[in-house]
């Protein structure tokens, strides 16, 4: 049975995230400080980790929130820790990091005290860093509060500080021409506040092939509604679950399709469009 969705905060508690929000930007690390970091080759990087939040579909505040760390380069599963959560707040463009931060904080503890070893030197976080309403998005407040470097990773372009996903921005992603290539995600401050590539997007076609044809609806349709959970404590595997309809409408970062040099790839990204999950995500 699903769940009462959280109560809205309270202007008071908006307030209070706000400063919170100021608070812990403060305290933010925004250049390099890791030897890995300025090598080209990420030399001496060992670990690196990424955490989520995944949904039930139909509860709006029970998921599942997980955390998996790889060997660098093997990129090799070294630890993975997933339990299901009780959410207790509800979804706020711009303060995503009060509703699932938490949990992700308490993942990065549990590795600490279990498997101190496999303590990630890097985190990805599905969400936006400094591309945020008030620049510090749910990456910068994972990073604060564990005091690792964290990367914001989101799907759709966030529009702010006069970011648009207008005719210039698609001419840019049209040069995208070869996994790695990239370009900056600059504000009208002068700030970078991203870059965007097609790395992912070009992963799907070799891996999947053509996404978009009725058999692989079908089957991804039904992958949808066949009922998963997450275990309840300690290691396994996210349960393949989905936000719920009022996340949809998350801030994220980038939106990327490849080049479509043609008639025909041009309706395999339409397809692979409308059978992808958009969620979108508040960096």
């Amino acid at each position: 049975m699903a769940r009462k969705a959280a109560q809205w905060p309270s202007e008071e508690t908006l307030l209070l995230w706000k400063r919170e929000q100021a608070r812990l930007k403060a305290r933010m690390v925004d250049r390099d400080t890791e030897a890995w970091q300025r090598d080209p080759t990420f030399s001496g990087l060992q670990r690196v980790g990424g955490v989520d939040v995944s949904f039930v579909n139909g509860d709006s505040d029970r998921a599942c929130a997980s955390l998996v760390v790889l060997s660098y380069p093997e990129l090799k599963v070294v630890y993975e820790d997933s339990h299901m959560v009780h959410l207790k707040a509800p979804y706020v463009s711009g303060f995503l990091a009060f509703r699932e931060v938490p949990f992700l904080v308490e993942l990065v503890q549990r590795l600490q005290q279990k498997e101190p070893g496999f303590m990630p030197q890097v985190l990805l976080v599905d969400g936006n860093g400094v591309l945020h309403q008030r620049g510090f998005g749910v990456a910068c407040h994972l990073g604060v509060l564990t005091d690792l470097p964290c990367v914001g990773v989101a799907k759709k372009l966030l529009r702010v500080d006069g970011l648009e996903n207008n005719s210039l921005h698609k001419e840019k992603i049209m040069l995208l021409q070869a996994g790695g290539d990239t370009f900056p995600l600059m504000g009208n401050s002068g700030t970078v506040l991203g870059m965007a590539d097609i790395r992912s997007r070009d992963y799907i076609r070799r891996t999947l092939g053509h996404p978009g044809s009725p058999a692989q609806r079908q089957e991804r349709s039904q992958k949808e509604q066949r009922p998963k959970v997450c275990p309840k404590d300690g290691p396994g595997a996210p349960a393949d679950q989905v936000r719920p309809p009022e996340d949809y409408g998350r801030d994220s970062s980038t939106d990327l399709k490849d080049p479509q040099p043609g008639f025909q790839e041009q309706q395999k990204d339409q397809q692979l469009e409308r059978t992808e999950h958009h969620e979108d995500s508040d960096l």
